[in-house]
């Protein structure tokens, strides 16, 4: 029986330094563990965010054909496998029209249906990394301001978005649509030298000892000043065109 690990998110609650940890010692983790990051699994990853996006059944049944076409090169595999994504969950609310994260349930289970339709009775455990709603509204908010052209000030984002930070409350929805083992854990407790990842290795089955033994990273993605922010909300205000814009920023 393969166990897969899911750690599907949430977007802003230490998944790039997860996955950045994951990354930096791949070469310790390869003999016990199997490891899938975003560009590792681009397709399902794009199959997950645009069936949160349009969730109908075409892009549920892609979803489905891109998990199973992952597992087909699990038949033989005897380590754990790990799937370490934000885009597992599908869009980030406040992108593609979404306000929440309402539709992860069904896509987790579109995926896990997927897994299931070529694993040989699959152990599936998923995990969530949470956060509270205060620091995570503001985190989302100076991402959208980074990568999109968000041009409301951050208390209009956080009196329209306010609702996405239950992310507690989607956690409770996936466990509720799915029969597999659902954690979540609050990115204020992970107070150990590997962060967020500590429990997420741990549900793979990787001991104690050998947590310990990995290299941590910095923190990744962090919130930028609040000069830089408003810099930011300026040009994304302007008249630039995208591509000036990109630029822009690039240098402010």
């Amino acid at each position: 029986m393969t166990r897969i690990v899911i750690h599907a998110g949430f977007h802003k609650t230490g998944t790039t330094s997860v996955q950045n940890t994951l990354r930096l010692n791949a070469k310790i983790l390869k003999p016990s563990l199997r490891t899938y990051l975003r560009r590792d699994m681009l397709a399902l990853c794009e199959a997950a965010r645009a069936a949160s996006q349009t969730p109908d059944d075409l892009n549920m049944g892609l979803l489905r054909y891109e998990a199973a076409s992952l597992a087909e090169d699990w038949t033989q595999e005897d380590r754990p496998i790990l799937l370490a994504s934000e885009d597992l969950a599908g869009h980030m609310p406040g992108r593609r029209g979404l306000k929440s994260y309402d539709r992860a349930p069904a896509v987790l289970k579109a995926m896990t249906e997927g897994f299931e339709a070529v694993a040989d009775a699959p152990e599936i455990i998923l995990i969530f990394t949470t956060r509270a709603a205060e620091p995570w509204l503001a985190s989302c908010y100076a991402q959208h301001l980074k990568a999109t052209r968000m041009t409301m000030d951050e208390d209009q984002y956080i009196a329209k978005f306010k609702g996405s930070a239950q992310l507690g409350l989607i956690v409770d929805m996936v466990r509720q649509n799915l029969t597999y083992p659902v954690h979540a854990t609050a990115l204020e407790d992970c107070t150990g030298a590997l962060g967020p990842l500590d429990p997420v290795l741990a549900l793979t089955g990787i001991g104690p000892v050998q947590r310990q033994s990995l290299t941590p990273t910095e923190r990744a993605n962090t919130r930028p000043s609040r000069a830089k922010l408003d810099r930011l909300l300026q040009l994304n205000r302007s008249d630039l065109s995208p591509a000036e814009l990109k630029v822009a920023k690039r240098a402010a």
